[in-house]
């Protein structure tokens, strides 16, 4: 029990590490807010609604690796280096990439919500 709480502690400090020094986990944070009813709204099937909300956590679980992938880059180079700077592209290329992957599924459920699809 004890080790949970200490994974509980940590995890806390690690989101409130995140959202106060990265305003792309502040954005994704408040889509996610939003996100959560809007599913209600545009899905009618629990799982659709789940799947919705998912992509979106998605997204906030890719920065916060990216994250944490280019605070440790800083602290191993403070000035710049080729490897360091490929790393934090593959970071940036992989939040890229949670995006598109989000933003179909929603525009998909939309379509669909709409009658488009």
């Amino acid at each position: 029990m004890d080790r949970w709480l200490r994974a509980t502690v940590n995890t806390w400090n690690g989101l409130r590490a995140a959202a106060r020094s990265e305003a792309a986990f502040r954005e994704e944070l408040v889509a996610l807010v939003l996100a959560i009813p809007l599913a209600f709204v545009v899905a009618s099937d629990t799982w659709k609604r789940l799947l919705l909300v998912l992509v979106v956590l998605l997204i906030l679980v890719v920065e916060l690796l990216n994250t944490a992938l280019e605070k440790l880059g800083d602290v191993v180079s403070k000035g710049p280096h080729p490897a360091i700077k490929d790393i934090k592209d593959m970071g940036s290329a992989a939040v890229a990439v949670s995006l598109v992957m989000a933003g179909l599924v929603w525009l998909a459920a939309v379509a669909e919500r709409l009658g488009l699809w």
